[in-house]
């Protein structure tokens, strides 16, 4: 009895003991880090494994190891030996927890989280993937005959043959957010053809996420394709016969479709706006929900609801109104995901209260608006008839400044209609075109003509129909890209432009492909920081400008991971991560010293503060959908996972 007790206690001693190790062992995992990347002190050091990579438990040719996934992102904890001979010791996450080691040959260092996203296809060619540089940077330079060589090269590739293309952007758009995948940027230059137009010759590797399933069976993928229009509704005083007209131009089309097959393909909501209410609650609301686009009512569910709708009894402050506070709800409120085509219909007469403006319920401009409807949680195109009426003769320029904006989608360019003098008539006809362009995209889509729609007579209506052909063909293509969860052309190393490949006559807004750079939460969360601290030293410093710089250092230091980087930056880009270093883009504000600052105004300081603020806004909805954000390390740490963030997104 003694001998087993003894024995029990020594295991219990045992036990602990190892138990002791095994914490030790894991308290100094814990505190390991990812080697940083050269001249950085945030930055750690990330490669890219090549497919047929392995991962050894030791830095040896024999010792045990296991098959890895081509195009996996780690982080490398331990390097050894050279470049041809030498091992990387690598982890998915920076936790200290590591997966193993692999050969140094079959990983590509990535140095800066630069990405390639496709934008929709709709309305261009599709980009193509050259085998070396010299085929994309001659055709680029050859402004007479470089784009009739694309377009054959192009034809080539969708054939067998053998040629200087190695894979073309898939047909329909892909998904980001459904299919994540990287097309990180290794290096990128800057070509200009004698016409002194620029492109950036980028050379990029792909990397799916995951294996893609196959595409469903059913080949009729568009039968289940489903369009909402949502009106946002100026309902201010002045706006009674608008109003009026908008309903009857609703009542038409639900009429029309209500007896036919596209009735369940097919649905409308409304949105009423108004302004802030600035101690007048006569003015009842700022934005109310008239009606949603729901799947389980019927089509003319809106039409009762309609009543809601009339002009205030009386004025708002001034005459922009928060347009966009409309909008905002319009893409909060409604579940767009149940839908293929999703389009928001802007009715207003006023310009828009923007982040410049205290009053404005979003604190965010045109272009933050713009980009958070085009982002790949909403993919929503929105529309804007603007009303010149005569009383708002001062005010027009503006407005249209901001809706043109506000309207920009793809290769379709602004969809802005101005209506002259605010003239009913003409006004009744651009609704009409436009609900019967809409209407008429999804009817195509899903194969079901509707018979009675009007072909487009004046130049107005024209281009309406011909806008609207772009923004349905991207939808769709959006639509089968989720549905068939296309993925990116799988390539190893290859060139790309990112600009549509007619040297002679390139248009930004036909660009197929979009820099972005990979952020983290941690890392987006810092930039908001960062925002904050800048508006806040702003706003401490306006009567003395010249302690603006020192108020950023100490606001950057206390938010900073590394307090040291902060002390004595000259540039107001040292307040920002080093994330943001050496990016391609133009900032707005990254190089100005204190000495700039102080001289160019307070008119101009407020106003970069207030773009500022927009952005800031911009980030929190970002955060604010899951769905946008991918992780690498199995979700183990969510300040880890992922959005690749478009480049004028940023500061």
């Amino acid at each position: 009895m003694i001998a087993s007790r003894m024995t029990s206690f020594f295991c219990l001693l045992l036990t602990i003991f190892w138990m002791g190790v095994a914490g030790q062992s894991h308290a100094q995992q814990a505190e390991r880090r990812p080697l940083l990347m050269e001249g950085r002190t945030t930055l750690y050091q990330r490669v890219i494994l090549r497919p047929g990579a392995t991962i050894l438990e030791r830095p040896e040719a024999s010792a045990p190891s296991r098959p890895t996934p081509g195009f996996g992102v780690f982080y490398v904890y331990a390097r050894q030996g050279g470049a041809s001979d030498g091992w990387l010791e690598i982890g998915a996450a920076q936790d200290g927890r590591t997966q193993g080691w692999v050969k140094a040959e079959r990983a590509i260092d990535w140095k800066q989280t630069m990405v390639l996203a496709f934008n929709n296809p709709a309305g261009r060619d599709r980009a193509m993937f050259f085998r070396d540089a010299e085929t994309p940077r001659r055709l680029w330079l050859n402004t007479r005959g470089g784009t009739a060589e694309a377009v054959r090269l192009r034809q080539e590739a969708g054939s067998a043959a053998e040629g200087p293309i190695i894979a073309l952007e898939p047909e329909n758009f892909v998904d980001i957010t459904r299919q994540f995948y990287l097309l990180p940027i290794l290096s990128a230059d800057r070509v200009e053809n004698e016409a002194a137009q620029e492109a950036r010759l980028l050379e990029v590797i792909s990397a799916p996420a995951q294996q893609a399933p196959p595409p469903p069976a059913d080949p009729d993928a568009l039968r289940n394709y489903r369009g909402a229009v949502v009106f946002v509704v100026d309902t201010t005083i002045s706006m009674g016969p608008y109003i009026e007209r908008t309903r009857e131009a609703l009542k038409r089309v639900v009429d029309r479709i209500r007896d036919t097959a596209v009735r369940d393909n097919f649905r409308f909501g409304m949105v009423a706006f108004r302004d802030h209410m600035g101690g007048n609650p006569r003015l009842e609301y700022i934005t109310r929900m008239v009606s949603l686009p729901e799947l389980g009512e019927a089509s003319d569910a809106i039409l009762p609801r309609l009543s809601q709708l009339a002009e205030a009894r009386e004025s708002n402050e001034g005459f922009d109104e928060d347009s966009l506070a409309g909008i905002k709800l319009a893409l909060d409120d409604v579940a767009w995901q149940q839908y293929g085509g999703r389009f928001v219909i802007l009715v207003t007469d006023a310009g828009a209260r923007d982040a410049k403006d205290p009053r404005g319920q979003t604190q965010m401009g045109p272009e933050e608006m713009r980009q958070l409807a085009q982002s790949e949680a909403k993919q929503v195109a929105i529309y804007a008839i603007h009303l010149k009426t005569p009383e708002g003769r001062n005010n027009h320029a503006r407005a249209e400044r901001q809706y043109r904006e506000l309207t920009r989608f793809g290769a379709a360019g602004e969809l802005y209609y101005p209506v002259t003098e605010g003239n009913l008539n003409q006004f009744g006809q651009t609704v009409d075109a436009l609900t019967d362009a809409l209407l008429a995209q999804v009817a195509a889509a899903v194969g079901r003509p509707i018979a009675g729609i009007r072909a487009p007579q004046s130049p107005t209506e024209r281009r309406i129909a011909e806008q609207a052909e772009i923004v349905g063909t991207a939808m769709r293509l959006s639509y089968l890209g989720r549905e068939r969860q296309q993925t990116a052309p799988d390539v190893v190393r290859s060139f790309v432009l990112d600009q549509e490949l007619n040297p002679a006559d390139p248009k930004p807004e036909k660009r197929p492909l979009d820099v972005r750079v990979l952020l983290t939460r941690n890392q987006l969360s810092d930039l908001a920081n960062t925002l904050r601290g800048i508006i806040q030293a702003q706003a401490a410093a306006r009567l003395s400008p010249e302690t603006f710089f020192e108020r950023v250092r100490g606001a950057a230091a206390a938010a900073s991971r590394d307090p040291r980087r902060m002390a004595e930056f000259q540039r107001l880009s040292g307040a920002f991560g080093e994330y943001l270093q050496d990016l391609p883009y133009q900032s707005q504000i990254m190089e100005f010293t204190q000495e700039e600052w102080n001289n160019m105004g307070a008119g101009r300081r407020t106003e970069i503060v207030n773009a500022l603020e927009a952005k800031l806004r911009l980030y929190e909805e970002f955060n604010r959908q899951p769905s946008l954000w991918v992780s690498f390390d199995g979700g183990r740490d969510a300040g880890e996972a992922m959005y690749p963030v478009p480049i004028d997104a940023l500061p």
